[in-house]
Order: C-alpha cells, then structure tokens, then sequence
C-alpha cells in the first residue's frame, strides 16, 4: 500500500515517530545519545534543519525544515530508523512477527510515523508549543525547561520562552501534535 504524504521541497514539517509497541526504549541516556549519534550522520549526507526536537521514552516530536529543491524526508526517517535499530541493543519481549523477519526488521520502531506539513508561522509556533509541552503533558516534568532531551532551554536561552512558560496547563487546537 503506498501512503499519500505531503512532500513540498524545502518544506517545514512536524513529525511524530513511536517506537514499538510503546516500548520505553528511549528512556535511557545511552540509547538517546545513539539517537542522537544517528542523527547527526544522517545530517551529513542528507542534510536538514531540526528547528526543535523532544525525545521522549517511547516517542519523538520534532520539527524540521528541508533545504530548497529537497523534499525527501522519507528517505532521511528510513536512514535514522534503520541505523539506530542495527546498533541498539535491546531485548525484545516478543519473538519478530513473519512480516518484520522477512524485512529483516527488528521491533524497535512502529512502521509508520506521522507527519504534517507546516502551514505558516502560526502552524509552526503552535507545534513547537507542543513539542516543548510534551514532558509535562505526559507528567515526567513540572516545566518544559526540567525536560534534558528537548530543545526547551535553548529556545528559553535566546528568549524565545520565558524558563517559567508552561509550568501552567496549556491546551492546543485538537489538530496540534495528533499522535
């Protein structure tokens, strides 16, 4: 089945990538630096913006702009995907369906992942907002600024937020970061 996805070259869009199952993989430092490790390779031959990004135990929320006349996400998502499954070290619960053996898949990420493509600046703030929330909104943190793995507190560094923004309860258009 081939799936419709926006694809604008130099487009802005927001993703939201589940590992499987909902599996806490990403709840530890070591397995975030190797995603972070991964990313920054990928960066290098195909390069993009993350203009911000949450890491979160079973999830990712992130935001990135390609370069003009570049509007091949998919194949930068199969890259990070792919590479961090080849080098994380993880015990599966559950034996790999047929499916994901035939494909040579471990079950380390969901197949699929959401995507949306930014409309304007007011599209791209409110899913930033959401981005930043997440660490409260799932009750790991009080404030965004207490999450480590979260491009908070460089924003809150160079005044796009104040250190104290979403300490109170925010709520977002139903549209916002569906996951």
């Amino acid at each position: 089945m081939q799936y419709r996805r926006a694809r604008v070259a130099g487009g802005t869009y927001f993703f939201t990538v589940v590992t499987f199952q909902r599996r806490q993989i990403l709840g530890v430092p070591e397995k975030i630096e190797l995603l972070r490790s991964v990313i920054r390779k990928v960066k290098q031959g195909h390069p993009f913006t993350i203009d911000a990004l949450v890491i979160m135990p079973d999830h990712i929320h992130t935001l990135w702009t390609l370069p003009d006349g570049d509007r091949d996400y998919p194949v930068r998502w199969n890259l990070i995907k792919r590479e961090f499954s080849r080098q994380c070290r993880t015990e599966s619960a559950t034996p790999s369906s047929p499916s994901r053996q035939s494909k040579g898949e471990r079950e380390i990420w969901q197949r699929r992942y959401w995507e949306h493509q930014i409309r304007d600046d007011r599209d791209f703030k409110q899913h930033m907002d959401y981005i930043h929330y997440n660490p409260v909104k799932h009750g790991y943190v009080m404030a965004p600024g207490d999450w480590l793995f979260s491009s908070f507190n460089r924003y809150a560094a160079k005044g796009f937020y104040s250190k104290d923004w979403g300490v109170q309860e925010i709520t977002f258009d139903e549209n916002v970061g569906r996951e």
